[in-house]
């Protein structure tokens, strides 16, 4: 059949077949026919099953195998969240039903992502939320958005923004994004950002502190609400950082201590999967100062009580994002909340403590501690010792692949040389914790005795040590060829 590209009625473009240029094969022009046959292998259903089998299992995932990645939270993800979320009223309905027939055939979906935002705001202390924002760095970006407004509408023009020298990156690629200059704090021999040094940097030209508490050491700042008083005392705004909110459920909340804009991770701190990119889901809380100048639409509970989504926010700094979050990731997270209740959270933060410690008071005679207290979900080793023996954070990372093991964050936090940031986090047995503090030790003899088999490592691997500098910077993205 003879493809016609025409002209429709409307102005649009498209396919229509004429019926009476109907033949037995398609006419192309001679430049787009092919000139030989495809190179397409000859391989049986069974050999095909069996390839991506063998490659799944070589795909390392927490129902398999522990992964202590420090501040990424890969805690286990409770198989009956992933039923929910396949649900046939959920899986298969479109998202654009929410906005037509005053959303009346989605209103379990409106009603999942409104129950999820007051219970964000219960456990965070805040006033709204905005369910938007599909990533901790995308809700970082629309935080500094918000700050930025909220300025504007004061009158006042500020051009900075203090960040301690422990945070995460994203956190000064959101400011610096946002066309703001980076002040950068350094960490006091406590592990916390220096207050002093922090009071003598405030002033009325700083828009926003952005913190984490606790750090990505693991530590808990005692000082965190005299910061807070500090900075509204000059007319900054308290950013929070909520990546690792797992070390604090339950036992105290961001906006009671001053924070007036917080963002979580669900995809961390509420069981829904995380890693390799996605999928993520970033909620953005504030308190009611900034609740006007959250993005578009908004969910409203109507007085018939049904569901209905509001566009016309005459402050709000715009859409930020496609329909409205990344549902599936937020359903997961609202059964996760429902299952677990207010003693279940505060449970969470028990374990994560817990675990984290104890895995801390056995390994630190073995690596050396940069910061030796007691610590919240995390912890911070340093190769240093090793390294004086030729071995590197990275070497004790690579073996780890060989007994079975996910490496641990290493090299960061920045501040800390040959750092191996650690997470057990609240899911881990005593059991698999155990295996992974030996490992750990037998890495650190072996660094004394026999380095080489550490720089050998992995050796159980498909391929030996890759890299991995020259491959994020090298892509290829194609089979040769």
């Amino acid at each position: 059949m003879q493809l016609i590209f025409e002209k429709s009625i409307k102005g649009r473009r498209g396919f229509r077949i004429a019926k009476n240029d109907v033949k037995e094969t398609a006419e192309f022009p001679e430049q787009y026919c092919r000139k030989k046959d495809l190179q397409l292998p000859e391989v049986s259903e069974l050999d095909v099953v069996r390839h991506y089998t063998n490659l799944s299992k070589r795909n390392f995932c927490i129902d398999t195998n522990f992964c202590p990645l420090g501040s990424c939270t890969m805690k286990y993800n409770p198989k009956f969240t992933e039923k929910i979320a396949k649900l046939e009223g959920f899986l298969n309905l479109h998202p654009l039903l929410a906005q037509f027939g005053d959303g009346i055939l989605a209103q379990g979906c409106l009603e999942v992502i409104y129950e999820t935002e007051k219970l964000l705001c219960e456990i965070t202390a805040m006033d709204a939320f905005t369910m938007l924002p599909l990533a901790g760095a995308h809700a970082e970006f629309t935080g500094i958005m918000l700050i930025a407004e909220y300025h504007k509408q004061q009158g006042k023009k500020r051009r900075f923004i203090i960040i301690p020298d422990s945070a995460h990156g994203t956190n000064p690629a959101s400011a610096a994004t946002a066309d703001y200059d980076v002040i950068v704090m350094p960490t006091n021999r406590d592990g916390c950002m220096d207050f002093r040094e922090f009071k003598h940097k405030l002033n009325d030209k700083v828009a926003a502190v952005m913190l984490t508490s606790p750090n990505t050491l693991g530590i808990f700042n005692p000082r965190i609400k005299e910061i807070c008083d500090a900075a509204h005392k000059v007319g900054a705004l308290m950013y929070y950082d909520g990546a690792n909110l797992n070390a604090i459920l339950g036992k105290c909340r961001p906006g009671d201590i001053g924070f007036d804009i917080v963002h979580l991770n669900l995809h961390k701190t509420f069981s829904s999967p995380h890693g390799g990119g996605g999928p993520g889901a970033g909620p953005l809380g504030v308190n009611e100062k900034l609740t006007k100048f959250l993005p578009v639409p908004r969910i409203e509970k109507q007085k018939n009580g049904n569901f209905a989504l509001n566009y016309h926010k005459p402050a709000s700094i715009g859409c930020i994002a496609p329909f409205y979050g990344n549902f599936g990731v937020i359903l997961r997270s609202y059964a996760y909340l429902m299952l677990l209740g207010k003693s279940g959270l505060k449970r969470v933060s028990d374990y994560a403590v817990l675990n984290a410690n104890y895995c801390r008071a056995l390994l630190k005679k073995y690596f050396e501690i940069s910061y030796d207290r007691i610590c919240m979900h995390e912890f911070v080793l340093s190769a240093n010792r090793q390294k004086k023996m030729g071995v590197s954070a990275l070497d004790i990372a690579k073996f780890l692949i060989d007994k079975g093991f996910h490496p641990p964050t290493v090299y960061f936090p920045l501040i800390v040389q040959e750092a191996m940031m650690i997470e057990p986090s609240e899911s881990e047995s005593k059991q698999t914790l155990d295996s992974f503090v030996e490992a750990m030790q037998e890495a650190a003899k072996l660094a004394e005795t026999e380095p080489q088999t550490l720089k050998d490592a992995p050796q159980t691997t498909p391929v030996r040590r890759l890299n991995e500098t020259k491959a994020a910077r090298e892509l290829r993205l194609r089979w040769p060829g």
